[in-house]
């Protein structure tokens, strides 16, 4: 495999400043890498191809007059369909967007780009991103680079696939029940979902404009390094004055994180359905990894755990459908996925005062969390109780992913890091939830992880 597209992308930007590659040379090992392995995985569904090589050019002249535009100076991305790019087609998975072409880029876009990263295409991703496996009526489905039998994941499956393949340096998901860490644990590679209010989601298909709802989704990095998810995070933070919910609180650098001093909780099991022995074993082997930085450990699992199983989608449906319909009918969508259809629009609007009654109920369950919460600096517990499985079979297995809504309802930071690998060969992952506002914690822990128990491996593809 090309040396070239194995780099981290903290690393390839090193050397692109150094001038020991060139950004037309790593635009250029991209896009042949995409040309080899999506006809395979089918994770890209637009490419700018011209325009990346004409900016990886620019980056070049740039370069060789002294100037560096910023961190990511000539560095390759793909990014998730859901996001806005200004000149590229962005459907969000859905018909009536399928020529869309936006006038103006997401703010994690342009603040990408201004960093200097180059945009090679979007990768896919269900229906307005609201399945867990990455299928949709535009562009069909995508496959496990690991097992082309195997789902990536939803809802940030074609960006977990395409990075995990060596398509691409890192891509940008979204997480509104697990879907930035379930793909990153399905495709073996690292995630972040930032603290609710951290990330800008103005140009993504569900904005701000969610109200009750508007807390559970965030937009985070997918790497196949922690580091760089370290490196891409502050890019994409703070407040941008569109997006009312987000907080101008600085990100903690978690290169100056002092392990011995975190205390940690970790559990196997959240009481709705069991993992995988292998799964199980995974966290083990986590947890063992940080036993030798003099981390306080314990076996602990919060009571909501539990009691909040049932509560995300609850909320998803409290209002029988109607906002999804809303972003349907701005995108101008008259055929609508099945799959869509029937788990968010086939529902009855529950009555206001038992709306009002879920929302204190959220809101027990995010003090209990807190409560919790108090006692430690981090939480390390399964991704899902399975590794990928094959396609089609989700909604078969589709308790093994109560394991990451808790904490879109808690709003709280999580990385995912890969920390072993099934009888099969799949991947598996661990999360690292820290409290709120310190995703310097999460990284630097799962950084300990991925040091011992290696992280992302070279896919068979």
């Amino acid at each position: 495999m090309d040396e070239i597209i194995c780099l981290s992308a903290t690393a390839l930007a090193q050397a692109i400043r150094s001038k020991e590659i060139s950004a037309v040379d790593a635009v250029t090992a991209y896009l042949e890498r995409i040309e080899a392995v999506n006809p395979i995985i089918n994770a890209v569904v637009q490419l700018a191809a011209e325009r990346a090589l004409d900016e990886a050019r620019a980056a070049d002249a740039a370069l060789a007059r002294g100037e560096v535009r910023g961190p990511l100076h000539g560095v390759p991305m793909t990014l998730k369909d859901s996001i806005d790019t200004a000149g590229i087609i962005t459907t969000a998975g859905t018909t009536g967007r399928r020529n869309f072409i936006p006038e103006k880029d997401a703010t994690v876009t342009a603040r990408l780009r201004e960093a200097g990263a180059i945009l090679l295409g979007k990768t896919n991703t269900p229906e307005l991103t609201l399945y867990s496996e990455t299928v949709n009526l535009v562009y069909g489905r995508t496959s496990n680079p690991y097992n082309p039998d195997r789902i990536t994941g939803g809802s940030s499956g074609g960006a977990a696939a395409i990075v995990a393949a060596c398509g691409s340096p890192f891509d940008l998901g979204t997480d509104t029940g697990g879907s930035i860490r379930q793909p990153a644990h399905f495709c073996g590679v690292a995630g972040l979902k930032p603290t609710s209010g951290r990330v800008p989601r103005t140009g993504h298909i569900i904005s701000y404009e969610m109200g009750a709802l508007d807390s559970l989704t965030q937009i985070g990095p997918l790497a196949r390094k922690v580091e760089d998810l370290a490196l891409i995070l502050p890019i994409i933070s703070g407040v941008d004055w569109h997006d009312p919910a987000i907080v101008p609180i600085p990100v903690g650098d978690s290169g100056l994180v002092e392990l011995a001093k975190l205390r940690v909780a970790y559990y196997i099991d959240n009481q709705s359905v069991s993992p995988t022995a292998e799964v199980a074993e995974a966290v083990k082997s986590a947890v063992s990894a940080l036993s030798d930085t003099g981390m306080r450990l314990e076996e602990d699992r919060p009571a909501e755990v539990k009691t909040a199983i049932g509560m995300w989608l609850k909320l998803g449906t409290a209002d029988g459908g109607a906002w999804t319909r809303r972003i349907l009918e701005a995108a101008g969508t008259t055929e609508i996925d099945p799959i869509l259809e029937n788990r968010f629009l086939s529902h009855d609007a529950i009555s206001t005062p038992a709306f009002t009654s879920l929302l204190t109920d959220l809101d027990r369950i995010r003090s209990g969390m807190l409560r919790f919460m108090q006692r430690y600096d981090v939480i390390v517990c399964p991704v899902n109780a399975f590794p990928a499985m094959p396609h089609g079979e989700v909604n078969l297995r589709g308790d093994g992913y109560t394991y990451t809504r808790i904490y879109n309802l808690t709003g709280w930071p999580v990385a995912v890091v890969r920390c072993g690998t099934a009888s099969d060969g799949m991947p598996i992952g661990v999360q690292v939830v820290a409290r709120p506002w310190r995703e310097d914690v999460a990284l630097a822990v799962a950084a300990q992880i991925e040091k011992v128990c290696g992280g992302w491996q070279p896919p068979p593809i």
